[in-house]
């Protein structure tokens, strides 16, 4: 078995992925909330 070395793995890509879908996530909820407060408004 290879020696593992704590701390030693690239992990940019992981880093990446995570801000994608964080920043997924912030546009989804933004666009989320513009529909509720447009139905909130609008509906008659």
């Amino acid at each position: 078995m290879a020696d593992h070395k704590h701390g030693s793995m690239d992990t940019s890509v992981q880093e990446k992925t995570f801000d994608g879908f964080i920043s997924w996530s912030v546009r989804v909820a933004i666009a989320s909330i513009a529909v509720l407060v447009f139905l909130a408004i609008f509906n008659s």
